[in-house]
Order: structure tokens, then sequence, then C-alpha cells
């Protein structure tokens, strides 16, 4: 089971990976293959995130 802990160090990773994603799309578009991957990564994250809150609750 994953502690409190764990999420919120995961919730700052996601916040870091989603703020890249900003900056990659602003200056690549967002369609562009590093945009592409950066949110694949960033889809990876959250539903990582969201097996862990359902499990805590």
């Amino acid at each position: 089971m994953a502690s409190t802990e764990d999420a919120v160090k995961l919730r700052k990773e996601i916040e870091t990976v989603r703020f890249k994603m900003v900056e990659v799309a602003t200056w690549y578009g967002f369609t562009s293959k590093e945009s592409v991957e950066i949110s694949q990564e960033l889809d990876t994250l959250l539903n990582l995130y969201q097996a862990i809150e359902q499990t805590r609750n």
C-alpha cells in the first residue's frame, strides 16, 4: 500500500512534468513529438496517482 508521503511525492512529480509539458508545447507545438512523449509520461503518472488514491480511500 502506498503511503501519504508517496502520494505527495507523486503529486510534486506530476506538477513538474505538467509544467515541462506546457513549456515544451509552447516552444514546439502541442502535437510535436516532444510534447506527445511528455504528455504520455504525464498520463502514466496521473494513472498511477489515481490508483494510489483509490487504494487509500
